[in-house]
Parts: structure tokens; C-alpha cells; sequence
């Protein structure tokens, strides 16, 4: 182990993810000496870019454009001609978008003075990291300090007949059973499709599949869809998702898994009996877990759970020179959470004393409607002991909304009785992405419905509906029919 002042580094960043690429990039801006490592010279930026977050939208984006093609009607804009879509045109498109990000996340590395090193790590002491490059060289780098940002893989139930061919590479099957990395590289739309759960993976790919002509079916074990959501934002999603053609099975779970004739004979036990599903594909969105195998953290003493790596509030692990950001701490699985981690680490390692609040974390979802929230939902409120006041407000009322086309769904507001203490904020519904960062601001400065309801909301806008959802919890929402 190199000695203190000697080390090549200060901070090493295992992984070049929304966690590992903005942590180097904190830390150079600090002054420390940084090394960022990502394993393959293709995937600067991570999964969320290369396979994940970014691909997908760009998918999502080309569904919607057609959608709005094919109801321009409505606006009284008139097309002529057969309306279609190229599917090798739209993952073209994807494609471009991604490595133009790629390209963008290796040139502020550069501009930052990062050392970039293509190869896999792994710890040999708390100040020392061995990586092995695509070609087997090796080298060995010491830093004062080491981020892991390593992320995740997907779960795989244990179904009988789910498992992938071994010899399949990332992005390819050849038996039909896909993840995420299958989806984002598809070559062609499958006519039929099972998704395996309805969290954010599962449903943003059946709907976007679903768009392009698919016939699609999607499998859940819980009770709901969004296990982890508001329930009744949940309800209306999936109200919204049937009326699209999408067949969703709750409180039901995938059995078995059977190849017949080039297609997935896959069992499904639901509510109403065993169902028999012949499709084409199998996508598998049932989670994620935490990636750190191959990094030897388990020589070195690092704690880790089911979950992932264990980091305190200041994202440090037991190991004081090894912090953890991102889905490898098996935290909120969210690539934003994960990039402000990276800054709170960084900063900690640079003699800062800044803890991880997680309270005003949103997540979204971008299907059409999109659903968007932050804080806690009624359930989790309640199961808390809080004394629990909600209200409501539709988008269908909203002259911006109704200019637009697109009065589906409302916002929710979640609050305390007692002080007006705001807890949650959940919106379905146009732009729902867009809009929760009201709420995210709200609850991060810790205001009350009260303030909400006082803050002036521009009209005509949807915001609209974020103020007389707050109206509402008070029973003086002013757009609200009275019962």
C-alpha cells in the first residue's frame, strides 16, 4: 500500500454511469487527482445511457410523435397518405442519440482532466484497485480514496424455462427471452409479448411495444401495477394502459416457460385460473439487484446486504477510504439519485460533511400518460402514523389541458392534518415527468400545503391542476364541481 501523499490518485471512480461519470467530474472540480474506469470503451456513460434510460426515451419519444400523428385530426390538421412507422429508422434514430451522449459524456471527463481507463477493477487493498484491460494487460492504480459506482443487473425469477443460452451476448437472444438490453437492440417489433412485471421497465416497454402494433400481455405478482407506487395513481395507470389493448394480470405470476415451434409457450397462474400464452417474446422487467461481484469487496471486509453495498449518510461503507453510490448501495434504483450521490460523496471525500437526504427523490415513469412522484404515497403516509389528508385534481378541467388534447389524469397531494406538513406529490397525466419538480422543491424545503396553495400558478397551465390539487386538500379547490 502506498503511503499518505504518494498515491496516484485521489479519488479512483469505479464505473462511468449518471453515479460514476458526475462523481469524477465533482471531484475534479474540487482539485482532486481523478481516475474514472468503465469496462467496456462502448459504454461511457453506463447503463442508463447505453441500454437504459436514454434508449428508451428515444424509443417512448417515436411512439408518441406517431401517436400524435394519427390524432392530429382532432386539431384540425389534416394528413394524407397511409400513416405508418420504420422501425429500423426510429432505432437508428436511438442509436444516434446515444453515442452522440457518449461521445458528450468522454469529452467532459477530458475537459474535466480525468484519466479515463477502459477495463474491469478489482480491490486488492483499501488504497489499491487491479484493472485488467479488454486485451488482459493489467495495471494497478493506488488513490487516496475509491467510488463505486458499478450499478446493476436484471433479475431473473426462478421460472422454469426463463433462463438465457449462456453463449448469448449483451443485447441478443436467441431463445426470445429478453431484458431491457434485448428491447433497446430489437431489429424488428414482435407481434406477440409477455412482460415480466409492471414497474417502470415493464410498463414502458409495453407500452411502447404495444404502440407499435404489438399484442402484449404483462405479467404481476403484487396486487397492483407499480408495486411501490400510490395505489390509486397505480389504478389509473393501468385503467389507462387497458383501454391501449395492453392485457395486465395482477396478483398473478409467471409458472413455467416452454419453446414450441419458434415460439414461448408461457404458463400464467392469475385470480381466474391458469392461463396458456403463445408469443413471441419473453421480456423479462422483474427488478434489478446491485452489480459488484467481480470488484473483491468481500476480501477487504466491505459490508454488504441482499440489497447492495451498506453506505451511511454519508455514503461511506465501513471501509473509510470506500464509499458507494448508485444501484450498487441498492437504494432508490434511479439515475438521478444516483448522479447526486456522486456529488455527495465526492464532496465528502474532499472534507466536506454532507449527508444524503432522500425525501424529495422523484421517480417517473414515461408512459402515455406519464406518472410522476416524490415523497410518499397515501399508503406509505398512513403505515407511517401520519394523520392523513389528501386531495385531488383532474387535468379535464384546465383550459391549457383541454387546448392541448390531453385531459387524462390528475395530481395528487398527500398532507399531514396537524401543521399541513406536505408528504407527498403524485401526478398521471401530461408531462408528469416535467411537472413533479414543484413538488420535489416543495418537500425538499420542507414547505406545508398551506404555502402550496398560496403559490400563484400561471394561466392557463396544467401546473394549474398542482395548485388546486392543493386547494383540494382543504375542500377549497376553486375549478371543482362541489358533490
Amino acid at each position: 500500500m502506498a503511503p499518505t501523499g504518494e498515491f496516484d490518485a485521489d479519488i479512483v471512480v469505479v464505473g462511468s454511469g449518471p453515479g460514476g461519470y458526475v462523481a469524477a467530474i465533482r471531484a475534479a472540480q474540487l482539485g482532486a487527482r481523478t481516475v474514472c474506469i468503465e469496462r467496456e470503451a462502448t459504454e461511457w456513460g453506463g447503463t442508463c445511457l447505453n441500454w437504459g434510460c436514454i434508449p428508451t426515451k428515444a424509443m417512448i419519444a417515436s411512439v408518441e410523435r406517431l401517436n400524435h400523428v394519427k390524432e392530429a385530426d382532432v386539431m384540425g390538421v389534416t394528413i394524407s397518405g397511409e400513416i405508418g412507422f420504420d422501425f429500423a429508422k426510429m432505432m437508428t434514430r436511438k442509436t444516434k442519440v446515444v453515442t452522440t451522449l457518449r461521445g458528450g459524456v468522454s469529452a467532459l471527463l477530458k475537459s474535466n482532466h480525468v484519466r479515463s481507463i477502459v477495463g474491469t477493477g478489482k480491490m486488492v487493498d483499501p488504497h489499491t484497485i487491479e484493472i485488467t484491460a479488454p486485451d488482459g494487460k493489467t495495471e494497478r492504480v493506488t488513490s487516496k480514496a475509491f467510488i463505486l459506482a458499478t450499478g446493476s443487473v436484471p433479475v431473473f425469477p426462478p421460472v422454469p424455462g426463463l433462463q438465457r443460452d449462456p453463449k448469448d451476448k449483451r443485447g441478443e437472444s436467441s431463445n426470445g427471452i429478453w431484458t431491457s438490453d434485448e428491447a433497446v437492440s430489437a431489429k424488428a417489433c414482435p407481434k406477440t409479448m409477455v412482460v415480466i412485471g409492471a414497474g417502470a421497465v415493464g410498463l414502458e416497454f409495453g407500452y411502447t411495444f404495444r404502440n407499435l402494433g404489438a399484442e402484449v400481455d404483462i405479467v404481476e405478482i403484487a396486487p397492483e401495477i407499480l408495486p411501490t407506487g400510490d395505489r390509486e395513481i397505480a389504478a389509473e395507470l393501468r385503467k389507462a394502459l387497458k383501454k391501449q389493448g395492453i392485457r395486465i394480470h395482477v396478483a398473478s405470476k409467471v409458472a413455467k416457460v416452454e419453446q414450441k415451434n419458434g415460439l414461448r409457450v408461457v404458463t400464467v397462474e392469475t385470480p381466474e385460473g391458469v392461463k396458456t400464452l403463445e408469443v413471441e417474446v419473453v421480456l423479462v422487467g422483474a427488478g434489478r439487484r446491485a452489480y459488484y461481484d467481480s470488484l473483491g469487496l468481500e476480501a477487504l471486509g466491505v459490508q454488504t446486504t441482499k440489497r447492495g453495498v451498506e453506505v451511511n449518510e454519508y455514503l461511506q461503507t465501513n471501509v473509510p477510504s470506500i464509499y458507494a453510490i448508485g444501484d450498487v448501495t441498492g437504494k432508490m434504483l434511479l439515475a438521478h439519485l444516483a448522479s447526486h450521490q456522486g456529488i455527495v460523496a465526492a464532496e465528502n471525500i474532499m472534507g466536506h460533511t454532507k449527508k444524503m437526504d432522500y425525501r424529495a427523490v422523484p421517480a417517473p415513469i414515461y408512459t402515455v400518460p406519464e406518472v410522476a412522484s416524490v415523497g410518499m404515497s397515501e399508503e406509505e403516509a398512513r403505515e407511517k402514523n401520519y394523520d392523513v389528508i389528501t386531495g385531488r385534481f383532474p387535468f379535464r378541467p384546465l383550459g391549457r389541458a383541454m387546448a392541448l388534447d390531453v385531459t387524462e389524469g390528475m395530481v395528487k397531494v398527500v398532507a399531514e392534518r396537524k401543521y399541513g406538513e406536505l408528504l407527498g406529490v403524485h401526478i398521471i397525466g401530461p408531462y408528469a415527468t416535467e411537472m413533479i419538480h414543484e413538488g420535489v422543491m416543495a418537500i425538499k424545503l420542507e414547505s406545508t400545503v398551506e404555502e402550496l396553495m398560496d403559490a400563484i400558478h400561471a394561466h392557463p397551465t396544467l401546473a394549474e391542476a398542482v395548485g388546486e390539487a392543493a386547494l383540494d386538500v382543504k375542500g377549497e379547490a376553486i375549478h371543482k364541481l362541489k358533490r
